[in-house]
């Protein structure tokens, strides 16, 4: 098992920091994610794709999980790590632990969503069948200022309908 250092952290992060800029453009929530094996081998990409799909699980962790999932034939992706650019959602969270992640690296955190920041700490739940580690705040600068950026904008354009 690859041992992970922050230049590693902060390396996948640019990586998804990418994958949220390819939702930016696509109209999405700017959120990316990169799942990486125990390897070091990227295993899948994504980013957003709720509004696209009209999926309300069109996240990109859970697109990550699954797609990784299908390359390897195998749900459990026991020692892998996912990187995430914003603080994951309960429901994320939640399959997160399904999976069996060893870790997740997540970017900036989310006061009205994000699953830690609203007291939800599955990952480390004795009751549930798995834990794991998270680490937050990996260039929380970066992956907040894309998303406060593209909420700025879409409140800029904001037409109500009569």
């Amino acid at each position: 098992m690859l041992k992970s250092t922050m230049q590693d952290h902060l390396w996948f992060m640019n990586i998804a920091l990418e994958e949220a800029e390819n939702a930016y453009k696509a109209n999405e929530v700017p959120v990316g994610a990169v799942l990486v094996g125990p390897t070091g081998a990227i295993l899948s990409k994504q980013f957003n794709l709720k509004e696209n799909h009209f999926n309300p699980t069109g996240h990109a962790e859970v697109l990550c999980l699954i797609e990784a999932g299908k390359k390897i034939q195998n749900w459990r992706l026991s020692d892998c790590t996912l990187y995430v650019t914003l603080e994951p959602c309960p429901m994320c969270l939640s399959a997160m632990v399904q999976s069996r992640l060893r870790l997740c690296v997540f970017g900036a955190y989310d006061s009205k969503g994000g699953a830690l920041s609203l007291g939800y700490h599955l990952h480390k739940d004795k009751r549930l069948n798995h834990q794991f580690s998270m680490l937050g705040g990996v260039k929380h600068y970066e992956c907040s200022k894309l998303i406060s950026q593209f909420f700025k904008e879409r409140r800029k354009n904001y037409r109500p309908k009569n």
